[in-house]
């Protein structure tokens, strides 16, 4: 999806907007981890990127979904978040999550990826409990052995980063890819998520077996797995 291109439908749910904070680290690239409150609010206890829900005053005469009302809704969650101030020029729009039907909170929401700027970590208390710079392969590393609870969007983002060997590669793959739409649905049996590539993602479409494009991630167990053969 191009900067100017309309948003997805969500039917009348909410938007939001999330921001992948990146740095070199001494091993290779690091991310940015908020871990959310146990017990109350959204994505309770997960390890999650800076993010929250466009409002009113973001749209500043634009569409509450379009990019730009992102994008300031990222610059400011990420200040009033964790006290960093992005470069609202700087952000790379990477995807655009919208949830299964039936999700807790249905928040159609635009990921985007940015260097992170100078400035100190200052973490909203009734926000965020901690926050980490994290290797995404150690992330996932925490998730398959359950010391830390990721939500899809946040583990296939951190999946993609696993080979990244420095921020202005990521930031550069990035900016040439353009902006995937990843339109979720969950099956009967909640473990599996299933994105539109998916030959099942249309339950009445014929079956075709293995044989048939794939994109989802598997969650009956730990490790979780990520299939996009399509």
């Amino acid at each position: 999806m191009a900067d100017n291109a309309p948003p997805p439908s969500n039917d009348g749910a909410g938007w939001a907007a999330t921001v992948v904070l990146l740095r070199d680290g001494e091993r290779g690239v690091e991310v940015l981890l908020a871990e959310r409150p146990s017990g109350r609010g959204s994505f309770a206890g997960a390890w999650v990127f800076p993010g929250g829900v466009v409002e009113r005053a973001d749209v500043a005469g634009d569409g509450i979904g379009g990019i730009e009302a992102a994008r300031r809704a990222a610059v400011r969650e990420t200040r009033e978040e964790v006290g960093l101030e992005v470069d609202i020029d700087e952000l790379v729009p990477i995807a655009v999550w919208t949830p299964p039907k039936g999700a807790p909170k249905p928040l159609t929401t635009t990921f985007f990826a940015v260097r992170v700027p100078d400035g100190e970590l200052v973490l909203a208390p009734d926000e965020v409990v901690s926050a980490e710079w994290v290797r995404p392969a150690d992330a996932l590393e925490r998730h398959a052995g359950g010391t830390m609870t990721l939500w899809p969007p946040t583990w296939v983002t951190l999946h993609g980063l696993t080979h990244a060997t420095s921020v202005d590669e990521v930031l550069t793959e990035y900016s040439g890819r353009g902006v995937h739409d990843y339109r979720a649905r969950r099956d009967e049996a909640r473990r599996l998520v299933i994105w539109q590539e998916d030959a099942e993602y249309d339950p009445a479409a014929a079956p075709q077996g293995d044989a048939g494009p794939r994109h989802r991630l598997v969650m009956d167990s730990l490790p979780w797995v990520y299939l996009n053969a399509y």
